[in-house]
């Protein structure tokens, strides 16, 4: 996601691309962006004018942050997705057919990058003379950024001109840039994990083996997967002939339990570097005996692919570079340390939520795009209140446990208690 600079850096963008073509088409050309009604007022005789006219939502977009997927924890904030609109206006010698020279010159550019890349706004935010777009994340949204013509017929254009700019008409084009990703500052509060609940099955495929749950064999369906968990595979005509295998990711391992409708196999068995936090993957293989003397066994039949949450465990917390703002909030860096490694790849999340109040707080960060494998992650959180804070990790979606007081006697009994972090005020000098 963008931040509130991403629409200015679109127009910076466009202006210094189209710079470098008209200047070398058109000799003394330059990119202005002033209003329609400006142009001529300390403009150069020559040139070209990007004019941003109009903003709308993107309709395929729009409902990105929509319930189903703030449940999810993903995004941890609420986004804008904009279409931009641009009225581009060319000016000079007639008599030269200038503007129409000017109009052929971005034309041409346009028609060849039809996508706003990485490097062309990373160099537009890195100019000196636009000192002001140096902390834009543009560069950065995932979505890809078209720059696309628009057909106005007369009708549109005499409107645009007349209701619009209020002022002479000028030889223009128009062209539209989506999608724009702007994303707000409020995190959304994500609420303690729900302790029961009850989930139906489903059905069976026949003829072969089929995987119709994956639960931790200890206890209630709810009771979490773990790295030290054993599983508990149902399911239909498990049992392979003469030997039936497991694959998690990578892995491939024996269960210690086979039947035609369970297997048994404790996660200790698969190797560590197998496993990672969030959704894992599990088929049953089976091995057919093989009926010539020098032929191996061969694997006949694989099973569907059925997934099973794998959940972190937070082994190390702990919090530094305390700062504290004018607003009576803090700035912090959380270090965190789980028992599997992360990817680079994957989403992690940190979740803080307030563990006394008659309003807790609840706030949710991000964690920046690391490059490597880890077992630790660094989060920087910023405008939390001072408190003590219940701490979550959430890798893909896969939540860290919290910590519950089974002590009866206690004063919070059946209460989540840890991990925690807490923010101190810091005090005057």
């Amino acid at each position: 996601m963008s931040n509130h600079l991403a629409i200015a850096t679109v127009t910076a963008t466009l202006q210094r691309l189209l710079q470098t073509a008209v200047q070398n088409d058109v000799e003394g050309a330059r990119i202005t962006t002033v209003s329609p009604s400006d142009v001529g007022k300390g403009t150069p005789d020559t040139g070209v004018n990007v004019f941003m006219y109009q903003v709308i939502t993107n309709p395929a977009l729009h409902n990105i942050d929509a319930t189903p997927f703030r449940s999810r924890g993903m995004p941890t904030r609420r986004q804008a997705a904009l279409d931009m609109f641009y009225m581009l206006s060319f000016y000079g010698n007639n008599n030269e057919l200038t503007p129409q020279r000017l109009l052929g010159s971005v034309v041409q550019t346009l028609n060849d990058k039809r996508v706003l890349t990485q490097d062309m706004i990373r160099d537009a935010c890195q100019d000196s003379t636009l000192s002001f777009l140096s902390e834009s994340n543009l560069a950065d949204q995932v979505t890809q950024i078209n720059v696309m013509p628009l057909d106005l017929t007369l009708e549109d254009l005499s409107k645009t001109w007349s209701v619009f700019f209020q002022t002479p008409y000028l030889l223009s084009v128009a062209y539209k840039v989506m999608v724009v990703m702007v994303e707000g500052k409020d995190s959304y509060p994500r609420g303690l994990p729900v302790r029961d609940r009850r989930t139906g099955g489903i059905s069976a495929f026949p003829s072969q083996p089929y995987v119709e749950q994956v639960k931790n064999a200890d206890g209630e369906e709810l009771l979490p997967i773990l790295v030290d968990s054993t599983l508990r595979i149902k399911g239909q005509n498990l049992k392979g002939n003469p030997a039936t295998r497991v694959r998690i990711g990578d892995a491939e391992v024996t269960p210690s339990q086979v039947s035609s409708r369970e297997i048994t196999l404790p996660l200790a068995s698969v190797p560590i570097d197998a496993l990672r936090a969030g959704v894992q993957s599990l088929q049953v293989l089976h091995t057919a005996l093989s009926t010539h003397p020098n032929r191996p066994n061969q694997r006949a039949t694989e099973s569907n692919a059925a997934p099973f949450v794998l959940r972190p465990r937070l082994t190390e917390v702990q919090v530094d570079d305390v700062v504290s703002t004018d607003d009576e909030l803090y700035n912090a860096t959380v270090t965190l340390e789980i028992n599997l490694a992360i990817g680079s790849e994957q989403r992690v999340v940190l979740a803080l939520n307030e563990r006394v109040g008659t309003a807790p707080n609840a706030y949710m960060f991000d964690c920046p795009k690391r490059h490597q494998v880890a077992h630790r992650v660094m989060i920087p959180i910023q405008e939390v209140k001072a408190g003590e804070y219940l701490v979550r990790l959430l890798v893909d979606g896969a939540e860290s446990q919290l910590q519950v007081d089974d002590n009866p006697e206690s004063l919070t009994a059946d209460q989540y208690i840890g991990p925690v972090i807490t923010l101190i005020p810091v005090a005057d000098d």
